[in-house]
């Protein structure tokens, strides 16, 4: 079900479309924070913004190319350049390669998809553009009051990113080849060694394979709340050779014999797709439902969490400092917050996500639609997650480990 638009963002000021041609857009940031929307609406109108993000999954592309760039173009007349990366750092580079030669105001990234470590780096190195969000009309369906919005991996937004949605990391298995999978960690870990061949995940700094390793170093610390916090050395030291003792008695298990790892969650479903391995992963568990519904999985595929609890976290959409077409990608972070683009992306056939608005703050229609989605078969709900929902780490606890692994695992 494909839902538009059941109101314009704001009417289009007779002042506003006398005094600014077609295309004025800005880079000029501290110029648009003092515009009102109508301004910054028509100064967008007619341009374009260029969305850098993690490009990975079909049904995700499809629902940002077709969906939201259909908005953007038939409202506004802005053309949304979707450009898809492998990994967000990827992005973080040419914005601090671009500050680097002196590019303040014609970078090449409008908005990039974003959290945790990768944001942590553009607020730290001054490369994101901050105090804005108030701007945006639909900033008021954000609980910025809520710790978990307001601050990203540890890291406080303080104004310089916007939530897009929220997820939580579960497993999958096929029901009609697994009868039990393993419900903790503990238990995985004697799983695969019960099961040799049937289990891996991809190398970190992989996003999925990175919560993965997360998930073990809670276990070894004994539990994240010896963990949470800014990053202490003392404690990583004190931690870590545990998780590497268990990681690399894993090893010689693996699919492989641990010889070789996934280098992406791309990867990682295509060989559970296949049979190769019977538990798969993601940090999205609506991919797993995506997976089933376009013939890549059986029907007979189930997600779940763990007993001793999953990871999870908000993301969001970050304009950086340069991006000289910022009042489109305020539009777009506009509509990304709308209730009826929220809701497209919480059907189960589209993406199945998590809104990263607060629903209770919309409209009843709206609320009742969010109340009637249908649940998938092969996804756990999202409520059954979040009753075992564990936190993320500060940014630098996260940098610490996966480099810890790249020498102590995966060298």
């Amino acid at each position: 079900m494909t839902r538009r638009f059941a109101w314009a963002l704001a009417p289009t000021a007779l002042t506003a479309a006398l005094a600014l041609p077609a295309w004025a857009d800005t880079a000029d940031g501290a110029a648009l924070i003092g515009q009102d929307w109508d301004s910054i609406v028509e100064m967008a109108r007619g341009g374009e913004v260029n969305w850098f993000m993690w490009g990975g999954a079909d049904n995700i592309n499809r629902y940002v190319d077709e969906y939201i760039g259909g908005i953007l173009q038939e409202q506004y007349g802005i053309t949304l350049n979707r450009v898809g990366v492998t990994d967000t750092v990827e992005v973080v580079n040419i914005v601090l390669g671009e500050k680097e030669a002196g590019n303040v105001d014609a970078g090449s990234v409008d908005m990039i998809w974003i959290n945790g470590e990768n944001f942590r780096t553009m607020k730290q190195g001054d490369l994101a553009w901050c105090g804005y969000v108030e701007t945006l009309p639909n900033n008021e369906l954000i609980n910025w009051d809520n710790p978990a919005i307001a601050n990203d991996f540890g890291v406080p937004v303080e104004g310089c990113e916007v939530p897009w949605s929220r997820a939580q990391f579960a497993f999958a298995y096929d029901s009609a080849v697994t009868q039990e999978p393993p419900r903790s960690i503990p238990e995985l870990i004697d799983w695969v060694a019960a099961n040799p061949g049937q289990f891996t995940y991809p190398a970190p700094p992989d996003f999925n394979g990175s919560v993965f390793v997360r998930h073990v170093f809670y276990h070894a610390a004994g539990g994240v709340e010896n963990l949470l916090g800014p990053f202490d050395q003392a404690k990583f030291d004190e931690v870590a050779p545990e998780a590497w003792r268990i990681l690399n008695e894993m090893e010689p298990h693996l699919w492989r014999e641990g010889q070789t790892y996934p280098t992406s969650i791309t990867q990682l479903n295509e060989l559970f797709a296949n049979g190769e391995v019977a538990l798969n992963m993601n940090y999205e568990p609506s991919q797993f439902g995506i997976g089933v519904d376009d013939g890549t999985y059986p029907d007979t595929v189930r997600s779940y969490g763990l007993t001793d609890g999953t990871i999870g976290n908000t993301n969001y959409t970050l304009i950086p400092f340069n991006s000289p077409n910022k009042a489109a990608a305020l539009v777009l972070q506009q509509v990304l917050l709308s209730g009826e683009a929220q809701l497209e992306k919480a059907e189960p056939t589209v993406w199945g996500t998590s809104p990263g608005i607060e629903v209770d703050r919309l409209s009843p229609e709206l609320q009742a639609e969010f109340a009637a989605l249908p649940q998938h078969p092969s996804v756990v709900p999202a409520a059954e997650l979040a009753q075992n929902a564990l936190p993320e780490l500060e940014a630098a606890w996260i940098s610490a480990i996966e480099q810890g692994w790249l020498e102590n695992v995966g060298n």
